[in-house]
């Protein structure tokens, strides 16, 4: 074993601005400061992990206080001008203060004496309060640069007093040259898949893409094949994923969980399986259109058999595959059985009805109501009744002069029918039509309640309109079986603004309110009307309001709870209806809250407790012979 082996973490740390990856809007910024000499007391590095912070930090160092290349990074924490700390080891008020100490001593040889806190987030409050004055008004020669992975945790009068810089993660495209040059420096031979692979499952941070790769040259030696590094990092390959979605595709539900018997029993995680096949299901999902390929962070071969795979599946389909897998996600966590979790949400994706099943029935239904309509086009009569033809002008016209040859008076008698005339009435308005004949001279149609009403003179053309029959065998609404005019069955017919069919057809007259006064007068109308015909609680509750004014057609009343308030707003509409009947004219009521005014009792519950006792003899005499006594 080499002793003076170094980790490629440690052995290819930036040296110079130039040498870190994918952070130029930081580096250009320092570098500009730096030349124009413009260099700020203080500075605040955020990001997350493994994306150079503390690179950058000993970079700026080292440019600043022009130090030797031959120095490495890691020994700068070595030199009298450059201190590193580390907050979470250093976060108390005496490190504060003996910091404070240490600022005031310039800078041995050099321009600058620098101080380095990694992690600060994680000093205390009365730490950073410490370091505020000494942060706001250091001494010349005196650069503070802060590294944290947690900026939200620093203290806001802390980050008002530095430049702030916010480091962004790597990708995989700038991740992969920077270890393809590292391999082949180390000389190690990798293919593009693995690099891919490595770069993706460090997931933006450089470091850890190189401590896997280190990982992987421990495992496979200098020559790191695709098969061995998923077996030496146990990821999921993408040949796997591939496999899973054509199971899913064909909707073979048997080889699927062979599939997953094989998985388990290979040791893969499920957890992170569903990661990577959501991850997967993304990809497809971009694939579908050829021009957003570029955001699938893969190989030129991967991104084709995405683009091939995607053509056996839809948008939608696709959508809904990652809602059930990013499901599971959450459901497997709290599982006891996540292999049965896992089968379930195979299933689930065989099984779903996809959308081009789904529309090819939806298209078939149509054609099918297509069909139906087109042989079933209906020929109506010109009421709109249908299964009936059009009839002629000329047959009309005829009709109507038929019927016109024995039209009725308009001042027949109406009265209701609740039913129509069977057979045996008919019977009996004939033998009715037969008698009638017998009628004293001065007895008119109204005294014989079972003689029918006289027939209007020839030719006077009727006023009540069509009176042909329904096409469902019944007589019109106002022809009775002997061809008298009847009013409609009560709750039948139109409601005209309110009011019941029974009071549309009465000829009752009713005066409309039109001030307070009279509303007020004419109120026990409305509750006599409304005792009956309203709930017992609103009847009650209408007793106790007060009137308090009217304007236009909006009326205020006054209520003592809050429980009337309540019931007037639920049943407003019946109200309205109501005053439209016995007023002529609807109220839109509106209810406040306004208490009675009474006294309010100023005894205390003793006095009252003695005066319940003379009234009552016989709790007098419990509490002489008991001794009871009030509980308060």
């Amino acid at each position: 074993m080499n002793e003076n082996y170094r980790a490629l973490t440690r052995a290819y740390r930036p040296q110079t601005f130039e040498d870190i990856v994918s952070q130029g809007h930081v580096s250009s910024t320092l570098r500009n400061a730096i030349k124009n000499n413009r260099l700020s007391h203080a500075y605040m590095f955020c990001g997350p992990r493994g994306v150079g912070k503390t690179t950058m930090a000993r970079v700026l160092a080292r440019t600043v206080n022009r130090v030797a290349e031959d120095v490495d990074g890691e020994a700068l924490g070595n030199t009298l001008n450059i201190v590193e700390m580390d907050a979470a080891s250093n976060r108390g008020i005496d490190d504060i203060r003996s910091l404070r100490e240490v600022v005031r001593v310039p800078p041995q040889n050099g321009r600058y004496k620098i101080f380095i806190i990694d992690e600060v987030h994680m000093l205390s409050k009365d730490a950073f309060n410490a370091l505020l004055k000494t942060l706001e008004e250091p001494p010349e020669h005196v650069i503070f640069i802060f590294a944290t992975t947690e900026p939200h945790k620093v203290l806001p009068t802390v980050l008002s007093r530095v430049q702030r810089f916010d480091f962004r993660r790597i990708s995989v495209d700038e991740i992969v040259p920077r270890l393809r040059d590292i391999a082949q420096k180390e000389q190690i031979r990798i293919d593009e898949e693995s690099l891919h692979v490595i770069a993706k499952r460090a997931d933006g941070a450089l470091r850890d893409a190189l401590g896997l790769m280190d990982q992987a040259i421990a495992f496979c030696g200098t020559k790191i094949e695709h098969s061995e590094l998923l077996r030496a990092l146990n990821i999921v390959g993408v040949d796997e994923l591939f496999s899973f979605m054509e199971v899913v595709r064909e909707q073979d539900a048997a080889r699927g969980l062979g599939m997953i018997r094989e998985l388990i029993s290979s040791g893969t995680d499920i957890q992170e399986f569903l990661v990577t096949l959501t991850e997967h299901l993304r990809n497809l999902y971009v694939a579908c259109q050829s021009d957003r390929l570029y955001l699938v962070e893969a190989t030129d071969e991967t991104k084709k058999r995405y683009q091939a795979q995607a053509t056996g599946f839809d948008e939608e389909d696709l959508m809904r595959m990652l809602h059930l897998v990013s499901e599971a996600q959450q459901m497997l966590k709290d599982t006891r059985q996540p292999r049965v979790q896992f089968e379930i949400l195979l299933l689930k994706l065989i099984h779903m009805n996809r959308v081009r099943d789904l529309g090819t029935l939806l298209n078939e239904v149509r054609e099918l109501k297509k069909k139906a309509e087109d042989q079933s086009a209906p020929i109506t009569k010109a009421n709109g009744v249908p299964g009936q033809q059009q009839e002629s002008p000329n047959e009309q016209e005829e009709k109507s002069g038929q019927k016109r040859q024995n039209p009725e008076p308009s001042s027949v008698r109406v009265e209701p029918v609740r039913e129509p005339p069977s057979e045996t009435n008919h019977a009996n308005e004939s033998n009715r039509s037969s008698t009638s004949g017998s009628r004293t001279p001065g007895e008119t149609p109204a005294q014989d309640s079972g003689a029918p009403a006289e027939k209007e003179p020839a030719g006077k053309e009727s006023t009540s309109g069509d009176t042909e029959d329904d096409p469902f065998g019944r007589p019109s609404l106002q022809t009775l079986s002997n061809g008298e005019k009847a009013e409609p069955p009560f709750g039948a017919g139109p409601d005209l603004e309110g009011a019941t069919p029974q009071e549309h057809y009465t000829d009752r007259p009713v005066r409309r309110v039109e001030s307070l006064e009279e509303l007020r007068g004419r109120w026990p109308d409305l509750l006599g009307h409304l005792e009956e015909a309203a709930p017992r609680t609103l009847y009650f509750q209408l007793q106790r309001i007060e009137l308090a004014g009217l304007q236009g057609k909006e009326l205020t009343v006054h209520a003592d709870n809050e429980f009337a308030q309540r019931l007037l707003e639920e049943n407003q509409t019946f109200l309205e209806r109501s005053m439209k009947r016995v007023f002529g004219v609807s109220f839109r009521i509106s209810c406040k809250i306004q208490r009675n005014p009474e006294k309010k009792e100023t005894r205390s519950p003793f006095e009252r407790f003695q005066q319940l006792q003379k009234k009552d003899p016989h709790l007098k005499t419990l509490v002489d012979l008991f001794g009871a006594e009030l509980d308060y």
